[in-house]
């Protein structure tokens, strides 16, 4: 066979190369090959050969590929700290949001509730036992104290009016306009020693022309709502029975003081007040009760008085006042100057009484 002049000198280099010890150099590729190489180097072959699913076992079973047991130990922890971390991600990537919820604004802070006065009344049917007396003098005991007072009478006698200097026959519009007619209770409020709600000659025929009014026994309270925060006590003289005039009364008072002469016959009124405020307790006002009841016009002179100061505290204990209430003629003329005892006589037996009464009551009743 006869070679080309090129390839015997390729063969005449390779054999001189061979002699002196060096390695044969790699033959020229034809253009062919050359130009098939170029291809496959170019960019565009590259993905193609790393998507060759023959090139993948042959670098996975590649020695110098192989992760070392030293590097997989090493790599192992910061593993599972990265997938650890991207844990709570992923999860919270992948689960679908949920609503956000609209917050509803919540209540706005109340303001604390104005103090109310507290509402007193005075009652025994029995006439003649100084409640007009002590509903006056106790209500200026309480304004001596710096305590705000209104004063109610719901006497038709007019007895509390008179006696701050006010002729009920003069007055345009009294108590029986405000449980009659319904009108603001302030319209029938004088400013005196204490301020006193005027009653008049009128209420004598309240209770009949109140007799076809729904919720008539709560006439009297519902008037007094509006002032209630206006004042720290509610003093009201009741008449000498226990018509509705007294059932209004009772059915708004928070208490009762039962002014209580020291006789026989002034006692035995005390069961039949007890029955009516069982009755009102039951269908009106639940939360009545004695405030306390308080011996007036004390004769100490007489054993009469004795016992029966003695009679009233072993049946009612400790609902007795500890003070005493003696009987004096400055009870009868302090209302013809149109003032209190304690106005009239400051320094007397008697307004120091009413004081010491104002301080047993201020005590919630502590004797």
């Amino acid at each position: 066979m006869n070679r080309s002049p090129s390839s015997s000198a390729q063969t005449e280099l390779r054999q001189d190369s061979l002699l002196q010890g060096g390695a044969p150099e790699p033959a020229a590729a034809p253009p062919a090959i050359e130009q098939r190489a170029a291809e496959q180097a170019s960019p565009e072959a590259a993905p193609a050969a790393e998507a060759s699913p023959e090139a993948a076992p042959t670098a996975a079973a590649s020695p110098e590929a192989a992760p070392s047991p030293t590097a997989n130990a090493q790599t192992a922890p910061a593993q599972k700290e990265a997938s650890a971390a991207s844990a709570p991600t992923t999860a919270g990537a992948s689960a679908p949001a949920e609503p956000r919820r609209a917050q509803m604004p919540g209540p706005a802070p109340s303001m604390p509730a104005a103090p109310k006065a507290k509402v007193i009344a005075f009652a025994n049917q029995k006439g003649g036992v100084a409640k007009t007396t002590t509903t006056l003098n106790l209500a200026v005991a309480f304004a001596e104290a710096g305590h705000r007072v209104l004063a109610i009478d719901m006497d038709p006698q007019g007895n509390l009016t008179m006696s701050q200097g006010i002729d009920p026959d003069s007055v345009e519009k009294s108590m029986y306009d405000v449980l009659v007619s319904h009108i603001p209770i302030r319209e029938v409020i004088r400013k005196r020693e204490v301020d006193v709600a005027c009653a008049s000659i009128d209420l004598a025929g309240a209770e009949i022309a109140m007799s076809t009014q729904i919720g008539r026994e709560r006439s009297l309270e519902k008037a007094l709502r509006p002032v209630l925060e206006d004042y720290d006590f509610v003093c009201i003289d009741t008449p000498p029975s226990l018509g509705l005039l007294t059932i209004n009364a009772l059915t708004a008072a928070d208490k009762v003081i039962v002014p209580v002469q020291c006789e026989y016959l002034s006692m035995r009124g005390l069961v039949q007040l007890q029955n009516t405020m069982s009755m009102i307790r039951q269908e009106l006002n639940p939360d009545i009760e004695i405030e306390g009841i308080l011996p007036t016009l004390v004769d100490s002179r007489t054993v009469h008085a004795k016992e029966a100061i003695e009679i009233l505290e072993e049946n009612f204990g400790e609902r007795v006042f500890a003070t005493r209430i003696k009987k004096t003629i400055r009870f009868a003329e302090a209302p013809v100057k149109g003032t209190s005892v304690l106005k009239y006589d400051p320094d007397g037996v008697a307004a120091n009484s009413y004081r010491e009464l104002a301080k047993e009551v201020l005590a919630n009743g502590k004797r």
